[in-house]
């Protein structure tokens, strides 16, 4: 039996009942609908993929409740989530990286935007990063642990454990780009 507190089964109901951004095939919005519907419809919707990193250049893992609807219990390389209506990409990022981790007030680098298609989870997704030395503060609802690790431990780490494959998309493309390094260097 899963062990799920009375606290993410309320925050499941309240996510599964927010009203997300719809889009079409070209990332047109079309309107909003409660996330459930959008899910349940095999509708697309807009998503953020934030890789948080450290000043020494490590990246934030975090294993997600098992409440969640979507990959539950698995390890994400990216905090984010679904986009509101009428809310920006960017907006959504920094929402949902301090509601997640805690981290708030840092800049967002956007690296473009993709499209990701599984069963049960299609979405067109931006992908930002950003780095912060403060400490976290996970969002019990959502997140049961998280640490940083090297960029090359996240990746062995992917080969065999269960990830939210989206993310990863995310993190293979902000590595493909050649973004990787460059916060870092002075």
């Amino acid at each position: 039996m899963v062990d799920v507190s009375n606290a993410e089964v309320a925050h499941r109901a309240a996510s599964d009942a927010e009203h997300i951004a719809w889009v079409d095939e070209a990332d047109a919005e079309l309107g909003s609908l409660p996330r459930a519907e959008l899910r349940e419809r095999g509708l697309i919707g807009r998503g953020t993929f934030i890789l948080l990193f450290n000043s020494a250049g490590e990246l934030c893992i975090h294993r997600r409740t098992l409440s969640k609807a979507v990959y539950p219990g698995y390890w994400d390389v990216a905090a984010g989530g679904m986009v509101q209506l009428g809310e920006s990409y960017a907006e959504s990022a920094a929402r949902e990286l301090e509601e997640e981790l805690g981290i708030g007030g840092v800049a967002l680098q956007e690296h473009g935007r993709f499209f990701f298609e599984q069963p049960g989870n299609r979405l067109w997704g931006a992908v930002f990063s950003a780095v912060s030395d403060a400490p976290l503060r996970l969002q019990p609802e959502e997140v049961l642990e998280a640490r940083f690790v090297s960029v090359e431990a996240a990746l062995a780490a992917s080969e065999n454990q269960p990830f939210c494959p989206d993310s990863l998309e995310a993190f293979k493309r902000y590595l493909r780009s050649g973004a990787a390094g460059r916060e870092f260097s002075v």
